[in-house]
């Protein structure tokens, strides 16, 4: 198989992050459940990974707090903000769907190629507004945010920025202090290489943030709310850390490797496949493909063929596994008219190969000719 789905979840994952989890199953407890040894195990690793995060995203240890993924991360962000919020419609619907049940919101218009730029943000700024929440980059279209701008606009205005970086994080190096970012919400089993069921939000000193679920927390148990101290805040009930020791593994396999340079391989494959399929007359790409960094993504139509149609062909007639559909990012289809075609979304690793990316560039071709000698 051909596997061309990362931006889903990378696959396969470094042989490090299944000796990780052989070795959280045949050791770990319940971390800050007990004085026992599998637990102490369990909670050195939990600890450890935090150190590991705020290192890799520039905040400190006790303002990082584990989640299963990225959308209860940003459900944590949007839960704690109050007043009017600002996006965009290049957002997936992890930040979508939080913020419409917030319902003080305005939505940022795209370009024909999903682009937006800071005066697009600004232009929408009123008196009760308390921040802007954006993707870091689009899980539809690879292109990113101008995330700088936008931190630095947040911070002269007084302006809370959280950032989902569900998709960057591991490909881009992400300073929340150089950004200006209050709060990152991360997922570990994309870029981080970790399994599924893990992420995490990194919040600064001036983010409010308010418990989301509460519950068990190993202290205070006595009190009737969560309690105050973070982490715990934020993270009620049993962690995952049989997840979290891979998202360590993870994390070192990323500094090891960096994320420039596996963004550069990854990018590059993608860079020559779009190269070989954009000029066929049936294609139809989404996107902007000049800029100078974008995500390993590469989303395309092929004529008026239903984008599930050719995900299904790929599949059976090629062995290659790509995503179709709608991609959870609603409105950038509205923008595109694919509403009801959905798009083919091709999405690469530093993993895959250049005969991987030529292979599935010539199946493109095949299905482009096909269509055209069927009319």
């Amino acid at each position: 198989m051909i596997y061309l789905d990362n931006a889903s979840t990378t696959f396969p994952k470094p042989p490090v992050i299944a000796r990780t989890i052989v070795h959280a199953i045949e050791h770990f407890g319940n971390a800050m459940r007990g004085s026992h040894s599998c637990s102490l195990d369990a909670l050195r690793s939990v600890e450890a990974a935090r150190d590991d995060v705020a290192a890799l995203f520039n905040c400190r240890p006790e303002r990082v707090a584990f989640t299963k993924n990225a959308t209860e991360a940003v459900n944590i962000a949007v839960a704690s903000l109050d007043g009017h919020i600002i996006t965009t419609e290049a957002e997936h619907n992890a930040v979508l769907r939080p913020l419409y049940r917030h319902g003080t919101i305005d939505i940022a218009r795209v370009d024909e190629r999903g682009r937006y730029g800071l005066d697009d943000i600004a232009a929408l700024r009123r008196p009760d507004t308390a921040a802007v929440v954006v993707a870091h980059g689009s899980n539809l279209t690879g292109n990113l945010a101008p995330v700088a701008d936008i931190g630095r606009w947040c911070r002269e205005n007084g302006i809370l920025f959280v950032l989902d970086a569900a998709q960057t994080a591991g490909l881009l190096d992400i300073d929340m202090e150089a950004l200006a970012v209050d709060a990152l919400c991360f997922s570990g089993h994309k870029s981080l290489y970790a399994l599924q069921g893990t992420g995490g939000i990194c919040v600064g000193e001036s983010f409010p943030a308010r418990p989301f679920i509460v519950g068990g927390s190993g202290v205070d148990t006595f009190r009737k709310t969560q309690p105050d101290e973070l982490p715990t805040r934020l993270e009620a009930g049993t962690l995952n850390s049989h997840g979290i020791a891979t998202m360590a593994a993870g994390i070192a396999y990323v500094r090891e490797h960096t994320p420039a340079a596996l963004l550069g391989k990854a990018a590059s494959l993608a860079r020559s496949f779009y190269d070989a399929v954009a000029g066929a007359d049936a294609v139809v790409t989404y996107g902007d493909y000049d800029a100078g960094i974008r995500l390993p993504i590469v989303t395309l139509n092929v004529g008026d063929m239903d984008s599930a149609d050719v995900a299904t062909i790929l599949s059976d007639e090629y062995g290659i596994a790509i995503r179709s559909g709608s991609h959870c990012a609603p409105l950038l289809h509205e923008r595109f008219g694919t509403r009801r075609q959905g798009a083919a979304r091709f999405s690469f690793s530093h993993l895959n190969t250049p005969e991987e990316a030529e292979l599935a560039a010539e199946a493109v071709l095949a299905l482009s000719r096909r269509l055209a000698g069927s009319r």
